[in-house]
């Protein structure tokens, strides 16, 4: 086949719709990241996990391939393939689970063995694309190598039911080639990953005009008050007092440069729908997989490695319905959201690790949803977290491990660890959203900010039960939990051994300011650390805390709380 960019399917492209961009909403101030340099994302680690599937094909190789959509093989070792258990419960998102023993029985007459051939199974997806759908049995141990696109997309786009099963197998883009994603699922159309690797996908990226401090600024003052000021600007003594009162959110400013986008004014009946009800992707989002508003995916027992978005989404984008199982997410970069996933659709994670991700502006592991620059804000769907891991991912905005912008996040029997943000939510930052943490750990997070382990933000809602906020560290406020103009309540709870270490750093648990309420039940505050008393619970005034008698504050250095009713200083 020739080297130029040709469609791949033969028939209409598929590409992604366009998008009407409104101007971007910015405070115009100075960030912290402007001496950041992106080395400061840290290099990445070698993955740990290998992706297995159920079975191979008879036709399958038990050597590992290398292939290009140039033509050829080569021999490259052995490879083991271990069987796993691929039943799953507790469901939640309705995606039809068919990674069970019995997941061929819709697939008779419908399965096609492709070899370790690239061109080969490009064919072979044009050809189920035209026929309904199918299942295709990739070679084992096989790397498909990707050296052209067509309108950006290394496969055809996904139009019908196809399932690409393999065993050690990978498909990745040439380190050569021209910028493009791996996959693209569009409307209509029902992806199913199993024991694959999808690697090096890669998006254009624009260039950057304002840094991460200036996009978080209108969400929040305590990000205006944690930023450096103008070198002609004067500089006041800084007090306890003024680090603790900022000021209003720059949202409710009446000025238009601040202000909260308006709700679009009502249009006539005859000119149609005033608002967009479905997210729209960019050119640039989902340098791995991107599933398309109408689209679907299942990613089963698979790995989404070194893929780099300019936009949103380095490993996945997802605007349609998603569910990622017993699968990796590492090593992943966006140059906007989700460094690992982005979300604007329905998302369900299980049983997988999301790890190693880096974000410039907000989500290095997960963003649901995306505040705006250069883009439309985009609001957050539906993700449901459960079982999995989300541990060592990085921004220098918002949200390192996870980030929500307008939309519902729940983590239920998930681990956020060791993640990092500069500005806020070293572990989980949330926006204008519903978070919910249900029997959750979030340890070892730290942002140079406020919210090590948890920022609640800009009127959202949080639930947090049974949850453990331990050893977290942040360079201002909140090191626990930091709640600002939001309402959380905590119920049979710990937030334990937090630390904020900066110069101005109070309330090591938890900091509640701009008319915050919390409300803690059967929860525990205790071996906080904070430079400025008290390390416990800092209630501003204006904002509202409650403890119930099951609750206690103790043990918190160098005091237990300010401003809280029934608790001993």
């Amino acid at each position: 086949m020739s080297d130029d960019e040709t469609s791949t399917d033969g028939g209409a492209s598929a590409a992604l719709p366009a998008r009407r961009r409104r101007a971007l909403w910015v405070a115009g101030v100075a960030g912290l990241t402007g001496a950041v340099g992106l080395a400061a994302l840290g290099g990445v680690a070698a993955r740990d996990d290998k992706p297995t599937s159920d079975r191979a094909s008879d036709a399958q190789s038990a050597t590992r391939q290398n292939v290009s959509d140039a033509g050829g093989s080569d021999d490259a070792g052995k490879q083991d393939g271990a069987k796993q258990d691929g039943g799953r419960s507790d469901d939640w998102s309705g995606v039809d689970d068919r990674s069970g023993k019995d997941d061929r029985r819709d697939d008779m007459g419908r399965t096609e063995q492709v070899p370790c051939d690239t061109d080969k199974l490009i064919q072979a997806i044009t050809f189920a694309n035209s026929r309904d759908g199918g299942v295709l049995e990739l070679a084992r141990g096989c790397t498909y190598t990707l050296t052209r696109n067509q309108n950006g997309d290394g496969l055809p786009v996904i139009t019908q039911p196809i399932t690409l099963r393999g065993e050690n197998t990978t498909i990745g883009r040439d380190a050569t080639a021209d910028y493009f994603r791996i996959l693209n699922v569009g409307p209509g159309g029902h992806l199913t990953l199993k024991g694959l690797s999808i690697r090096g996908g890669q998006t254009l990226g624009r260039a950057m005009t304002m840094d991460a401090a200036t996009v978080w600024a209108p969400y929040s003052p305590s990000v205006r008050s944690t930023t450096a000021k103008p070198a002609d600007a004067p500089t006041a003594k800084p007090t306890v007092a003024k680090a603790a009162t900022v000021g209003k959110l720059a949202a409710k400013a009446k000025s238009p440069a601040t202000a909260k986008a308006a709700a679009p004014t009502a249009m006539p009946a005859t000119a149609g729908p005033a608002v967009q009800l479905v997210e729209e992707p960019g050119l640039n989002d989902g340098a791995g997989v991107l599933v398309q508003p109408g689209g679907r995916a299942e990613i089963l027992d698979s790995e989404l490695l070194y893929n780099q978005a300019g936009g949103n989404g380095g490993g996945l984008a997802n605007f349609g319905t998603t569910r990622l199982s017993k699968t990796t997410v590492a090593h992943n970069t966006a140059f906007f959201f989700g460094g690992g996933i982005f979300n604007a659709g329905v998302l369900q994670v299980d049983e997988s690790k999301v790890k190693d991700n880096n974000a410039i502006i907000g989500g290095g592991g997960i963003a649901n949803g995306a505040a705006r620059i250069l883009t439309d804000d985009v609001d957050g769907g539906s993700a449901w977290i459960y079982k999995s891991e989300i541990a060592d991912n990085r921004t220098l905005g918002f949200g390192g491990g996870v980030l929500d912008v307008g939309g519902t996040t729940t983590l239920h029997e998930t681990t956020v660890r060791d993640n990092t943000a500069v500005l806020a939510g070293g572990g989980v930052a949330v926006a204008n959203s519903q978070l919910s943490l249900q029997h959750a750990t979030v340890a070892g997070n730290s942002t140079a900010g406020v919210g090590g382990g948890v920022a609640v933000t800009f009127d959202s809602i949080a639930t947090v039960e049974d949850t453990s906020s331990k050893d977290n560290t942040a360079g201002f406020f909140g090191a626990g939990l930091f709640s600002e103009e939001s309402v959380t309540a905590l119920r049979d709870s710990e937030v334990v051994g937090n630390r904020a270490v900066g110069p101005l750093g109070a309330g090591g648990g938890i900091y509640i300011t701009d008319g915050g309420e919390v409300t803690l039940h059967r929860t525990t505050v205790a071996h906080n650390v904070a430079t400025l008393a008290p390390g416990g619970i800092f209630n501003n005034l204006g904002s509202t805390v409650t403890l119930d008698d099951e609750s206690s504050a103790s043990a918190n250095r160098p005091t237990n709380c300010f401003n809280v009713p029934d608790c001993f200083a």
